[in-house]
């Protein structure tokens, strides 16, 4: 296999780019499927699962990936676009073994899998030869809760080292000891959208480890981008406690459409356990029908008093954490400027302060001309408003001219496209017939008293 290393340590594919053979990136590494043998012989890599748009898992054949570099793999020749359905025989090394608690065959120890390595044959097939675990526990986190693994092998707590496949047992059992750690490190860099679709597609056991592993932050985030019925699953298993401080982290209106969906008494739990400043926009929120313009809306959008600079609101709209759409322009409010009680002045695009030199007041440039948002403005009217006058935001005000909040594009099409239309993308499939080459390497080369795949199509 021209450009391939000996032995590849898999936690470290997982996201780099997959290209066909003229160059074109085609998707990115999800994970690496095995087929586990009977008694110690190792593992058979069949092929690797690779995300490609919109959001489709789907499967690579090893035999036919010719390059695999630090930062690329490049395959020859045409990938099956098919949906990826993981068989009963096969396991996912990312999302199934890493963190699983195994044992060394010679003492008994337990010990912690940290990564799993594969090395090429002579007769092109690969297998999962090393293993990489670690001794001891790693940091504990927040609260004590599980702390997060930068990279593979970088946590305290153990001595890490690498033993043959043959030096531990355990990986059989279904129901043996694993966190989340190591399989949330090797996507530390994925987009929460893309690590929601990895989320949605795990076991429910799976996805709750996952869930308790993520810190606050990144699990709202994670939330956000995943259909209703998984946020109120995952929201359902953690603690109370926890549950408030993630719904704290998420977006005000996420939270609100969120909590909406639960019971009448589990919902004044949450928002009682919440932070009073947390909880309140997302109270006021409630209080609105989700399909108009007071449902919509964030709670939190960029606003400066007209006293402002130029320099001032640039500041404002720089910062990375904020939503690209929610950066597109700056409200201008007399103080308190804080929603609901600043009196709305009017509008800054951000393509007007880029023109303008910094010193100049935001007073002297604000759009007044076009009448705002009103809360009870339905859906279908926001959505022809921002159309109209091509806008990616819009302010949300009262009757009494005070600033409630501003309604994003993004949260507009979330409203307008069906309602399970996350779920649709993430279990999307293209019906296509199957690929010889795919089941001849997942079904068709089993030795002998190993267990065969079902049928490719009735998937599991």
């Amino acid at each position: 296999m021209t450009g391939t290393p000996t032995r590849v340590f898999v936690a470290r594919l997982a996201g780099i780019a997959v290209f066909d053979p003229s160059g074109d990136q085609v998707g990115r590494v999800r994970d690496v499927v095995v087929a586990l043998r009977l008694g110690s012989r190792p593992p058979r890599v069949l092929g690797l699962v690779v995300e490609v748009s919109p959001r489709r898992p789907v499967f690579l054949p090893i035999t036919r990936v010719t390059v695999i570099e630090a930062d690329a793999i490049v395959f020859d020749g045409r990938l099956n676009v098919r949906r990826f359905h993981q068989r009963e025989s096969e396991t996912l090394i990312l999302a199934e073994m890493l963190d699983r608690t195994v044992e060394l065959t010679e003492t008994g120890e337990a010990v912690g899998v940290v990564d799993v390595a594969m090395e090429p044959t002579r007769t092109r097939d690969w297998l999962v030869s090393k293993v990489a675990v670690r001794r001891g526990r790693g940091r504990a986190g927040r609260n004590g809760r599980p702390g997060r693994m930068r990279g593979p092998g970088l946590r305290r707590g153990g001595e890490t080292f690498v033993v043959d496949w043959d030096a531990v047992h355990g990986f059989s059992s279904v129901e043996h000891g694993q966190g989340a750690a190591g399989l949330l490190a090797a996507f530390e860099k994925m987009r929460p959208a893309d690590l929601a679709g990895i989320v949605h597609e795990l076991p429910e056991k799976r996805r709750g480890e996952v869930a308790a592993a993520l810190d606050d932050e990144r699990l709202a985030d994670v939330l956000e981008e995943l259909p209703q019925d998984d946020q109120i699953e995952i929201l359902g298993r953690l603690e109370a406690d926890r549950a408030a401080d993630v719904l704290e982290a998420m977006e005000a209106d996420d939270a609100a459409d969120l909590l909406g969906e639960l019971p009448t008494e589990q919902r004044e739990r949450l928002l009682t356990l919440m932070e009073p400043q947390d909880a309140a926009p997302v109270r006021r929120l409630l209080t609105y029908a989700e399909n108009t313009a007071g449902g919509l809306m964030t709670t939190d959008p960029v606003i400066v008093p007209p006293d402002a600079t130029v320099a001032d609101a640039l500041a404002h709209i720089r910062n990375p954490d904020l939503n690209p759409a929610l950066a597109a322009q700056v409200y201008v409010c007399r103080p308190p400027t804080a929603t609901p009680t600043g009196r709305y002045l009017g509008t800054v695009h951000f393509q007007r302060l880029l023109r303008e030199p910094p010193p100049t007041l935001v007073a002297g440039i604000v759009d007044s001309d076009l009448d705002p948002l009103r809360p009870t403005m339905p859906l279908q009217d926001v959505a022809i408003y921002l159309a109209t006058y091509n806008l990616v935001a819009g302010a949300v005000v009262d009757d009494n001219g005070h600033l409630l909040g501003g309604v994003t594009i993004d949260d507009v099409l979330d409203h307008l496209l069906p309602g399970d239309w996350r779920e649709a993308v993430m279990d999307a499939s293209a019906e296509l017939t199957g690929d010889p080459e795919e089941e001849a390497l997942r079904g068709g080369r089993a030795g002998p008293g190993e267990p065969r795949p079902t049928d490719r199509g009735t998937p599991p």
